[in-house]
Parts: structure tokens; C-alpha cells; sequence
């Protein structure tokens, strides 16, 4: 057995299915009603206490609007009214990969993407179990949680939004006359790759994801399997500097900056240096069969951006849904 990582994301509240999906219990959707936005507190009206305490008996059991209406916290019923559409949402699914790729066909808008981005690590966490790589593994973070990034000196570093957010708003009550922003986040590196295995949880490190580095081909590996776990399709995807290419003839951005980006290109469209500065990473993702006979033999061209602010928001479900597949069964 090797190193265990990502303990908290309720992947071990999970069974596998024969085909090695992820099959939810009543124990992983009961965890979604111990979380703080549903539990009860100090203070609670009688009946927030007593629907806790029936779906805490039965994750599953039917709630009906009054069970809601009587609820005094109007914030509590707005948090109970997601997590129940998320569960009747599951609930409609033998697994959460099929229900993950039903809302990558069809994405729910009364359901927020942090369940499915939760759902995401979830999946993540059992394609790469027993994986050894720590840069696959943090690199794999970027499909479920938006990074940061730093450009510097030819590196791309990037850091968990969220975590760079919490550090930084932590310094400004510790020290709020400070007149710097920069928070220390510290690097994974070949000779410190061992330390990820104890922070998994945590996502305080970051990784520089610029051409030729480690991260960038453990993002390259955690992407074919991704596919490969999804779809019947086994795909070999490498890293590129630029698209040279007269016949390009398919690309799929990996977020909306990216997707708006390749479409201008694609299209001729002049397209500003400050723009195209925000494409980070180019890869070819190539098979040997799969996809629809125009595109036997033809490279898939991907792209990762940041956002005006610097904020990678990759979509690992535009890989699933918008790739050339002859059966996306």
C-alpha cells in the first residue's frame, strides 16, 4: 500500500462497482448533513433540530417543503434546499461518474459546482489510487480547485485560490498595517515532492506548470486518465509550446478563457498579446481510434488559461463532452 492522500474528500465513504465507478452510500450523503452549513447550533429552532435528526437516521428520507418552511434560519433552509437538490440530483444515478457526466451534458443550475467539483476530487482520488507521483497528484488539484497564478522568470507558478485568499486574509488581521499582499506559499519541488503526501489535505503548495516541468507532464498523465476512465477511448496527450498547424482541425479549451481564445484563433481572429499571454499550457491529445473518421489521425488541440484576475477555472468536463468521439457512450 502506498501513501494515502486527500483523506477528507469522502472518497472512502465510497464503494467501487464492478467497472470501478464510484458508488455513493448512505454514509457519504449523511456526511453532507454533519457539514457546518446544515448542522444544527447552539440556538436552533425545534424543527431545524428535528429534520437533522431525521436525515441523519435516513440521508435519503423524503422532505417535503413544510419540513423547510418551518425552519426559522432562512440561510439554513437556503443551505438545505442544495444539498437535498444535489441529493435527489445522485440519487437518479448508479454512480457519481455517470451522475457527474449527466450534469457535464446538462449542468444543473440550481445546484452549486462545488458539489460537482467535490464529486470531481472524489472520482480523482479513486482513478489515482495508488498513484506515486506527488506532481500528478497536485497537479490533478487544479481540475477540482481554482489556482492562482504567479508569472515569474519563465515559471508559471500556481497556488490554491482559495488557500492564498485564507492565508492572506489571516496576515491582515495579524498584521493589518502591512502594505504587502504577497503570501508565501510553498513550492513542491523534485527534492521536496515526498513532503505532498502529509499536505494533500491542506493545499498549501504550489507547482510550476511552465513547459518541461515535472507538473506539467503529471497534468498531461492525470488528463489521459481522466479520459480513459470516462470514455472508451485511451488517448496519449503531450505538452506543446504552440499550434503549428494548417489543418488544425479540433481543440477543446480547458476553461472558458481558454475556450473563447481558441475559438478566435481558430478562426483567424486577430487576437490581443495580452490575451494571448494568458494561455498558460498547450497540449496534443492524440488516439489511435475513437474518434469520428474526419478526425482518425488528427490531433486535439488543448488549451489552459487564467482569467483577467489570474485565476485558473478549469472544466475537466469539457474534456468528456466536447472531445471527437465516434461512441461518447
Amino acid at each position: 500500500m502506498g501513501n494515502d492522500f486527500w483523506l477528507t474528500s469522502g472518497w472512502h465513504l465510497t464503494a467501487r462497482d464492478v467497472h470501478g465507478h464510484m458508488v455513493p452510500s448512505v454514509d457519504f450523503m449523511r456526511a453532507y448533513f454533519m457539514r457546518e452549513e446544515v448542522a444544527p447550533e447552539e440556538g436552533s429552532c425545534d424543527a431545524e433540530i428535528a429534520l437533522h435528526k431525521r436525515l441523519i437516521d435516513d440521508p435519503f428520507a423524503a422532505v417535503v417543503p413544510t419540513d423547510l418552511f418551518e425552519i426559522a434560519d432562512k440561510d439554513v433552509v437556503h443551505n438545505y434546499q442544495a444539498v437535498l437538490r444535489f441529493r435527489n440530483f445522485l440519487a437518479d444515478y448508479p454512480t457519481l461518474e455517470s451522475a457527474y457526466m449527466a450534469n457535464a451534458r446538462n449542468a444543473q443550475p440550481n445546484i452549486p459546482p462545488l458539489f460537482f467539483e467535490q464529486v470531481a476530487q472524489i472520482i480523482l482520488r479513486n482513478i489515482l489510487d495508488g498513484e506515486t507521483d506527488p506532481f500528478q497528484l497536485r497537479a490533478a488539484e487544479i481540475l477540482f480547485r481554482n489556482q492562482l497564478v504567479t508569472l515569474d522568470d519563465g515559471r508559471i507558478m500556481v497556488a490554491d485560490h482559495a488557500t492564498v485568499q485564507l492565508q492572506s486574509g489571516m496576515q491582515k488581521l495579524i498584521e493589518p498595517a502591512t502594505v504587502s499582499d504577497e503570501v508565501q506559499i510553498d513550492i513542491l519541488a523534485t527534492e521536496t515532492a515526498s513532503e505532498y503526501w502529509a499536505r494533500s489535505d491542506l493545499f498549501n503548495t504550489s507547482v510550476d506548470i511552465a513547459y518541461t516541468q515535472p507538473a506539467l507532464d503529471g497534468l498531461a498523465r492525470v488528463m489521459e486518465k481522466w479520459v480513459g476512465h470516462f470514455l472508451p477511448l485511451s488517448v496519449r496527450i503531450s505538452p506543446m509550446v504552440k499550434i503549428e498547424d494548417d489543418a488544425w482541425s479540433w481543440h477543446i479549451g480547458l476553461d472558458a478563457e481558454a475556450t473563447k481564445i481558441l475559438n478566435d484563433l481558430y478562426r483567424g481572429e486577430v487576437v490581443e498579446d495580452a490575451c494571448l499571454r494568458r494561455i498558460l499550457c498547450l497540449f496534443k491529445l492524440e488516439s489511435d481510434n475513437g474518434f469520428v473518421p474526419e478526425m482518425n489521425g488528427k490531433p486535439v488541440y488543448l488549451g489552459l488559461a487564467m482569467d483577467a484576475t489570474g485565476v485558473v477555472h478549469m472544466k475537466p468536463q469539457n474534456l468528456l463532452v466536447n472531445l471527437p468521439v465516434s461512441d461518447p457512450t
